[in-house]
């Protein structure tokens, strides 16, 4: 038996695959060796930004570079336009700045592991654009502070007319500043780095309603046409012409609204000027009433009445405008007029119940100029009133304030229980003569007011005084029947008259005694407009008025009067008057 010789051992040998996967990885092992050497900064090789070159760098020192880089790269302003408006913004205000942390985290290697490293090592990092940051808030304190300056409203066109000239305006786009949208817009000129060109900001558009072909329309078919001539015009007989300059006075257009111009005239303003008012203001704008007088103690007509003409402001406006398309003779025409009927006239007075006296009452006086004047202006603003059935009548507003303007003068009047000085005194006894007149004939008395001290010229208790703005005479006429006030003076009295229909047979005044007789008074006063005044008692005192029908009294109304002492003044020199 042969003895077993034992197997030699060997070592199996490695495949060829798997010897080149070996090297492979030794390969790979040392390209990553060298790419950890080469690439031993953060940022990858080749890398520039705005020009400076930070590849290899480590971040911290790329980021030192860069901060001072950009900082100059920046535009130091920007232009800005909105609509055809410019200006410029500083980036710095808007909150515009560069991030260098986020511009470097794009420049950056990409990692430690071996594909990023390796892939270093084939590749260059290439110009990197700077990342803009923007401060929301800054930027919209500057865009809203911006809006203030470059928006602009829409402006229609328009057509004016000055001097008889002819005047355009040119219609205009409005634009406004959408600063919401305008914040993001600042970005890209930034980055740009240049302050031109100038970057149009996002706005939004408003469009004029009046465009300049209608401006162009308007002027071709009306606004030449009428500044080209005079108007003429006839109105109740007068005629005038108003001039092109005058017209263009009162002459606007206005776009409706679909845009078109159309004219207004402000014929209130026409008719206010002096070459129209001038003629209009000779026709007889107010009636006359028919002028009544007595032939014993009935009513005749002395005079037929006269009504009056009205011209309107739309009357006159319908009367200019279709004139001024025309040319030549055709711009004369005609303006229609109103006319305003009196409300007594020949044909209805007795109608109205005007066929007798009722009452009529005289005041003397002592001839004086003012009272002349003032009595008189009064008695011509009284005479001929109307009181139809239920109005009641105003010495006030009949009269109006007593003013110079109203034709009235300084004269004697009662002021804080002393005569004074002021315009309009001496009506009081126009005031007493109506109030009596009223008494007698028995309409109902609404307001009135006694003097505050007797006046001897007066009936005690049954006179009248009227202040404006504080006291007036006023009667409603509850006689069933107009009532007509015939009012006439001399320098020495005044008498008034009513004329209608009596209500009463008869009415007659019962005066009582004097009471609560007061003693007046001395005093000296030094004032400018002192007047001397002579003592008088005071005393309260009544007066009935008593109506009689078919030979009868119907009945009795009292009118009560509390008179204060007329106290004794003496005027003494003033100050001005001892240096004279």
């Amino acid at each position: 038996m042969h003895p077993r010789i034992p197997s030699v051992l060997r070592k199996a040998s490695s495949p060829p695959v798997a010897l080149a996967g070996g090297a492979l990885t030794v390969g790979i092992g040392g390209l990553y060796l060298a790419g950890l050497l080469l690439t031993g900064g953060e940022i990858e090789a080749g890398t520039t930004v705005r020009g400076l070159d930070i590849g290899g760098l480590a971040r911290e020192e790329a980021a030192r570079k860069l901060e001072q880089h950009l900082a100059a790269a920046g535009p130091r302003k920007l232009a800005v336009q909105v609509g055809d408006r410019r200006s410029t913004i500083d980036p710095r205000q808007a909150g515009l700045t560069f991030d260098v942390r986020e511009t470097l985290d794009r420049a950056v290697s990409t990692g430690a592991d071996p594909v990023s490293v390796i892939g270093g090592l084939f590749r260059s990092g290439g110009d990197i654009e700077p990342v803009v940051r923007i401060d929301e808030d800054k930027a919209r304190a500057t865009l809203e502070k911006l809006a203030k300056t470059l928006d602009q409203k829409a402006r229609d066109g328009a057509v004016s007319f000055a001097d008889g000239r002819v005047e355009q305006v040119a219609p205009r786009t409005g634009y406004a500043l959408d600063v919401d949208a305008a914040t993001g817009a600042l970005r890209a000129p930034f980055l740009r780095g240049t302050a031109d060109p100038v970057t149009v900001l996002p706005a939004r558009e408003t469009r004029p309603k009046v465009t300049a072909e209608e401006v162009r329309r308007a002027v071709r078919e009306f606004a030449r046409p009428a500044m080209s001539a005079p108007v003429t015009l006839t109105a109740g007989g007068k005629r005038f012409t108003i001039t092109p300059a005058v017209l263009g006075e009162y002459l606007t257009m206005r776009p409706d609204d679909t845009g078109r111009l159309t004219p207004k005239l402000d014929s209130k303003g026409l008719r206010a000027a002096p070459a129209v008012a001038g003629a209009l203001n000779g026709l007889p704008t107010t009636p006359q009433n028919a002028r009544l007088g007595l032939e014993g103690e009935k009513v005749v007509v002395a005079a037929d009445a006269r009504p009056g003409v009205r011209v309107t402001d739309k009357a006159l406006s319908k009367a200019v405008l279709p004139l001024l398309t025309e040319s030549g003779a055709a711009r004369t025409g005609e303006v229609a007029t109103q006319q305003i009927q009196p409300e007594v006239t020949r044909e209805n007075a007795a109608r109205l119940g005007l066929t007798e006296k009722m009452s009529s009452f005289t005041v003397a006086f002592e001839p004086a100029a003012y009272r002349t004047t003032n009595i008189g202006r009064a008695v011509e603003l009284i005479n001929g009133s109307v009181v139809m059935p239920d109005e009641t009548w105003s010495f006030n507003r009949t009269v109006g304030e007593r003013t110079r303007a109203n034709g009235f003068v300084d004269g004697i009047m009662i002021f804080d229980n002393q005569y004074t000085k002021a315009s309009g005194g001496g009506v009081s006894a126009v005031a007493t003569t109506v109030f009596n007149a009223m008494f007698f004939a028995g309409v109902k008395p609404v307001e009135y007011g006694a003097h505050s001290f007797y006046i001897e010229r007066y009936p005690e208790g049954r006179e009248a005084t009227v202040a404006w703005g504080s006291l007036d005479l006023r009667f409603t006429n509850d006689s069933g029947k107009a009532v007509y006030i015939q009012a006439e003076s001399t320098d020495t009295s005044v008498t008034i008259t009513f004329l209608g229909t009596k209500k009463y047979d008869e009415i007659t005044s019962v005066k009582g005694p004097r009471t609560n007789v007061q003693q007046p008074a001395k005093k000296v006063s030094t004032a400018e407009k002192c007047v001397p005044q002579t003592p008088l008692e005071g005393f309260d005192v009544t007066v009935e008025r008593v109506f009689h029908d078919d030979g009868r009294e119907v009945r009795r109304e009292p009118f009560r009067t509390h008179y204060t002492p007329r106290d004794e003044v003496t005027c003494a020199e003033t100050p001005n008057e001892r240096q004279s």
